[in-house]
């Protein structure tokens, strides 16, 4: 029997105006229960398991050269100014060393809901909103829903949010929340360079909101480290209005950039930078 997943609370590292997370102290476990396993984005994957288990994971420490501040996103490296002015928010998208943490697959488990009585409906609720945000994620990232959080790259709990540190040092509650560690991990014979990302999403909440959450945190989890600077975009840093529930074509295109850059996520594990090991100028 596999062994629960550690959740890990990140601690931060500032380059340039980019966030780069790395996993810090285990404070709580994830359930292996089993749900269904179904292929979500159109056509699936085929042949040889695209999700096989973790064998061994180990948190990938940033090279010594690039952990000091003051130095320039590796997104204003590669960000060529959109066209036309304003189509995405590229500038605005933090990149790591070893490129942008992104797969060509993806393989997520979602926690199932708990056994207890009168849980029915706040699960058919939430379950209900998380499927329709992966489903717009879905037309343009190859996803595959696994039984086993070991299989996934992506893990979504249906809790609360871990309260988040503002700049005042009070802690706000919020509806959704994601965490990235950039992982060395063993599949099959190989070490692999990959991102994996923790998405807390608060069943409390109606319906829609608990869409509009999934779907922006969701976006984070499948390489979109940063916030669009306008409130109707899916992945805005402060929403306005009504719940955004769909993707808009900055969001798309953001994530079409990204598609772009070179990069070592899922591939065997080459220990030098992507970048050469060298940030701004």
């Amino acid at each position: 029997m596999l062994k629960p997943v550690s959740v890990q609370t990140p601690r931060k590292i500032l380059w340039g105006s980019g966030i780069y997370l790395i996993a810090a102290t285990a404070t709580g476990a994830i359930s292996s229960t089993a749900i269904s396993s179904t292929a979500v984005a159109p056509g699936g994957l085929t042949g040889q398991d695209p999700c096989p288990p973790a064998l061994a994971i180990s948190p990938l420490e940033p090279p010594a050269q690039l952990a000091g501040q003051g130095q320039r996103s590796l997104a204003e490296r590669y960000a060529q100014p959109a066209q036309p002015p304003g189509a995405d928010y590229r500038q605005r998208i933090a990149i790591s060393p070893w490129g942008p943490p992104i797969l060509p697959s993806w393989c997520v488990w979602i926690e199932p809901p708990a056994d207890s009585p009168g849980a029915a409906a706040e699960a058919e609720r939430w379950s209900g909103a998380v499927e329709a945000a992966l489903a717009s994620w879905g037309e343009l990232v190859r996803l595959q829903r696994v039984d086993d959080p070991q299989r996934a790259q992506v893990l979504v709990l249906r809790r609360r949010p871990p309260l988040r540190e503002e700049g005042n040092g009070r802690l706000r509650a919020s509806n959704g929340r994601s965490q990235l560690s950039l992982v060395l991990v063993r599949r099959r014979q190989q070490q692999l360079l990959e991102p994996r990302v923790i998405v807390w999403l608060n069943p409390g909440q109606r319906q829609q909101v608990i869409q509009a959450a999934a779907l922006h945190e969701l976006g984070h989890a499948f390489g979109l480290w940063g916030h669009s600077d306008q409130s109707g975009d899916a992945m805005a840093a402060s929403p306005a209005g009504p719940p955004v529930l769909r993707l808009t074509s900055r969001d798309v295109a953001t994530w079409r950039w990204l598609q772009s850059l070179p990069g070592q996520f899922g591939q065997p594990w080459i220990s030098v930078p992507a970048t050469g090991g060298k940030v701004g100028p």
